[in-house]
């Protein structure tokens, strides 16, 4: 995904737009929330003056169909009627709890902290005061704002994982197309290199320098059988995790400085898991070099091995200057790196070789000013 200035105008104008389209429906529902209390209101007054007409008549039967019908048809708004005598009449609330009268002032409060009570009066005599309040259709259309913006926000994060997971797809393509170029392009010069080298042996030059070559050659075609694995899923097979931790660490200690001490210890002679050698080997050289680099050339290196149930963990620690704990995770994203000419695909690509193909775990397990200890965790073949 390209950050270009027509993508960031486009995203801004899309942001805004959003924005907009969700305060038009909450401002609409806002206003259909009052034309809601509003008509309600309406309705309550007809109720209240259908009351009045029911005081005013001496028998039931005088009153008029419409009156009647009045009653009948108000079977969802709460109601308490309060004569001036004191005494309560309710309508639509539980017969269980009317007769608590402690609950019916509480609910009195309440009915008349969301709707103006409405005073009966018969020629200026007042003759009772109706408390009412919001129907259950209106205290669920009051949430229906909240609940859409609930609904949004789940739907925008969706989107953004969406995006979030395209891009971070997008650049795993990058990478593994870029190794697989790499491993291409080494390709070439490698083969002229072999060439050259058995012409080198046709020559009779000294045996010792063409030996080294042969090192150099293996050195580089193993490099790119690492590369040509990247964004493919690599064969497994069993390995002695013991003696493939081993192999790793003779190799790295032989061309590291005399300035770095090396030590190796396994709880266990032999462990067999399901490995890709390459790949594996190619995950504790760039651990061991990360903590040689933390260490700027000059501590020690310990790689230990420690059976942990039907697992085994691998643990690399270095004397370097540690890690940030708000790092433990950033330092497996791509990009992040705190050397000055660092791609930050190492530890990134280190992670996916352990988690990815190997169905395993790699964190830090510990850092501070004293060092840093990475954990590999991969499960035994038993």
């Amino acid at each position: 995904m390209n950050f270009t200035p027509k993508n960031k105008t486009t995203n801004i104008i899309l942001l805004v737009a959003a924005f907009g389209i969700v305060s038009l429906i909450l401002w609409n529902t806002n206003s259909f929330f009052k034309n809601f209390k509003e008509e309600e209101r309406h309705k309550m007054e007809i109720w209240a003056t259908a009351q009045l007409e029911l005081l005013q008549s001496s028998e039931t039967m005088e009153l008029g169909n419409l009156t009647l019908k009045v009653f009948q048809n108000n079977t969802s708004t709460p109601m308490i009627l309060v004569n001036k005598d004191g005494s309560v009449k309710t309508n639509n609330i539980s017969k269980e709890l009317v007769s608590d009268s402690l609950y019916v002032q509480k609910k009195i409060l309440q009915f008349e902290s969301e709707n103006t009570p409405i005073l009966i009066d018969d020629n200026g005599d007042h003759l009772q005061t109706l408390y009412y309040g919001n129907s259950e259709v209106l205290n669920k259309l009051k949430f229906y704002p909240l609940a859409l913006l609930l609904i949004i926000l789940l739907f925008g994060a969706v989107i953004f994982f969406f995006f979030k997971t395209n891009k971070a797809s997008e650049q795993n393509k990058l990478w593994a197309g870029m190794a697989k170029e790499t491993a291409h392009q080494i390709g070439t010069p490698l083969s002229s290199l072999l060439g050259w080298n058995e012409l080198l042996k046709a020559e009779k030059i000294n045996p010792e320098i063409t030996k080294e070559i042969e090192k150099d050659i293996s050195r580089l075609e193993t490099i790119t059988d690492r590369f040509s694995k990247i964004g493919s899923l690599p064969k497994l097979d069993e390995y002695d995790i013991v003696k493939e931790t081993k192999d790793a660490y003779d190799y790295l200690k032989i061309r590291s400085s005399k300035l770095i001490h090396f030590s190796f210890d396994s709880k266990v002679e032999s462990l067999p898991v399901m490995l890709n050698h390459s790949l594996f080997n190619w995950t504790i050289e760039n651990l061991v070099k990360n903590g040689i680099d933390a260490m700027r050339g000059r501590g020690s290196i310990g790689i230990e091995i420690v059976p942990s149930g039907n697992h085994v963990n691998i643990l690399v620690s270095d004397t370097g200057h540690g890690i940030a704990k708000n790092n433990y995770r950033a330092i497996f994203n791509p990009g992040h790196t705190s050397k000055k000419r660092g791609w930050g695909l190492g530890l990134s690509l280190v992670k996916r070789i352990v988690e990815e193909y190997h169905d395993g775990k790699i964190k830090v397990l510990s850092s501070s000013k004293e060092g840093t200890i990475m954990q590999i965790s991969l499960k035994v073949n038993s």
